[in-house]
């Protein structure tokens, strides 16, 4: 082809429409009968040469034969045009691009959203009016006192078993002596027993009791005798200490002064080996449930207690408004899918989340359940003086009798003193008071609870993954009703010795507090174990 006829074909290419597709130009060429050559078709005449000429380079391909054409055609170079050139998206290269576009874009986002929630929608943060006035109170002043502004009679106890003796020379110690100031050492009276902890801790006690300024009682026991405690008959007739007889007992001693002071309380604060800032627990104390300054209305409220700075951890005694247990450890703590009162209490950011029972490390009652009524004083209706086992005060802690159905002391406790009324036990939880059992978790609290309203859709989404709440079958029973139960009844002449067996009984007011299960106690354990351990349920 000559340098003419190609300039003339290169501009004819450029100024084309390109509305024709490939296989609409495929049709305009010509066609040629088999056996016809190109160059008889040259020959016969001008009009086809015109023809070629009018036409793009590509046209020429036509003159080889049809067979030829469909085996070997060339590749044909596309003119430019307005459409989008598509490019290959399934390289290793271009896929490990998208994937990192794609986890920047997912994270940069998850990165954002706490951020915004952490700054403009903490949980808990922002104190109540009168929490923000008694901390001030603290803060300012260093007379004794200074927390208690109603001079309200405060029994403090705590029983504890401390082992590796960093309690009473340490930072709970610590936390222990300044709230005795903050409250004012004439209004406290400060009970601890100790049992089975080793002579450095029973130093150390001693050691602490030099330095408590206020009245007290700081009992240690080298050692518990199991023999005194109540037992239960195992499969194969063996007996054993339930670990919830133990744990009651053991706090039970604590509370023995009540038995012999004079003096009349207004509250009592129970600890457990936790760290706490003594201006939450006076909050905890005269801040909860408030009706005016000093002034509470709760029969017990609990701390939050935490085991890291996201877990929650005493969910084995707390219980909602309607007695279904917690969802999963972290914010907000109570699954939607029991009862939706608790759960949207604590949405709502109330400082008293009504609840069934609770205990959260730190718990404060009104002293009152726990004290020989005095002549003509108003003794509280509860749950528990309308038992036919009569239970009244003095209350205390205590553990189910049958075998192999489990409670834990702390929920039964407020099981007996909670009000009948439904949907108001009078116990509350305070997430505006947080522990912790070590120092560490404690310092991070105020932090991470700036972030835990986004774990709310999580923690939703999970429980429903997980069934929670689990299924309690005593937790709809009419309590003082007559039900049948299958208990466990022991038969020495059955292999197991005993058996699961439908009896008929009264229903109590506690059944919300347990589930099918047997922990206990070691008599005799080796160095770093759990003093207990669980017995398998027989089928």
């Amino acid at each position: 082809m000559n340098s003419h006829c190609s300039h003339h074909d290169e501009n004819y290419e450029l100024t084309r429409t390109n509305t024709q597709t490939s296989e609409d130009r495929e049709q305009d060429l010509p066609y040629y009968e088999e056996g016809q050559s190109q160059d008889d078709h040259l020959l016969s005449g001008q009009s086809l040469q015109g023809k070629a000429k009018a036409d793009s380079p590509y046209r020429l391909v036509s003159f080889t034969p049809a067979w030829l054409r469909k085996q070997h055609r060339p590749r044909r170079v596309r003119p430019r045009t307005k459409r989008r050139i598509r490019h290959c998206t399934c390289s290793p290269k271009s896929f490990a691009r998208r994937f990192a576009l794609f986890v920047y874009t997912f994270f940069t986002t998850i990165l954002l959203i706490v951020v915004v929630g952490g700054v403009f929608f903490p949980g808990y943060t922002q104190l109540p009016s009168h929490y923000e006035a008694l901390k001030q109170q603290v803060l300012v002043s260093d007379t004794p006192g200074r927390g208690n502004v109603g001079n309200q009679k405060v029994f403090i106890a705590a029983s504890l078993f401390d082992k590796e003796a960093n309690l009473f020379s340490g930072d709970w110690a610590k936390n222990v002596l300044d709230l005795i100031q903050v409250l004012g050492p004439k209004n406290v009276f400060l009970s601890i027993y100790v049992n089975d902890s080793g002579p450095q801790s029973k130093k150390d006690l001693e050691e602490l009791g030099r330095h408590v300024p206020c009245d007290h009682d700081l009992v240690f026991e080298d050692h518990l005798d199991w023999a005194h405690l109540p037992h239960v008959t195992l499969p194969g007739s063996s007996k054993r200490v339930k670990r919830i007889e133990y744990l009651a007992e053991v706090r039970n001693r604590a509370l023995r002064p009540l038995d012999t002071l004079n003096t009349t309380f207004d509250k009592l604060l129970y600890l457990n080996d936790v760290y706490f800032h003594p201006i939450d627990a006076a909050q905890l104390l005269f801040s909860t449930h408030s009706m005016s300054e000093g002034q509470t209305d709760f029969r017990a409220a609990c701390a939050v207690d935490f085991i890291n700075p996201f877990k929650f951890y005493d969910t084995y005694a707390t219980r909602d408004v309607e007695g279904f247990s917690t969802g999963l450890p972290f914010y907000p703590w109570f699954t939607a899918n029991g009862d939706e009162k608790s759960h949207q209490d604590v949405l709502d950011g109330k400082d008293a989340v009504r609840v069934k029972s609770c205990w959260g490390g730190m718990v404060a009652f009104d002293a009152r359940f726990f004290q020989q009524p005095k002549p003509g004083a108003e003794v509280p209706i509860t749950a528990g003086n309308q038992s036919p086992s009569n239970i009244t005060s003095p209350y205390r802690f205590r553990a189910e009798k049958d075998t192999f159905w489990d409670a834990s002391e702390c929920c039964l406790i407020h099981a007996d003193i909670q009000s009948p009324e439904p949907g108001n036990s009078g116990i509350y939880m305070n997430p505006f008071v947080r522990v912790a059992y070590d120092t560490k978790t404690l310092s991070w609290l105020g932090f991470t609870r700036r972030f835990e309203r986004l774990y709310t859709p999580v923690h939703w989404l999970l429980d429903l993954a997980t069934g929670a709440p689990y299924f309690n079958p005593r937790r709809h029973e009419v309590a003082w009703q007559r039900v049948w139960e299958k208990v466990w009844v022991s038969d020495k002449s059955l292999s197991q010795g005993g058996s699961f067996q439908q009896v008929s009984r009264i229903a109590s007011h506690a059944g919300f507090c347990g589930r099918r299960g047997l922990a206990l106690i070691k008599e005799n354990m080796y160095e770093g174990e759990v003093n207990w351990d669980f017995v398998p349920v027989p089928s």
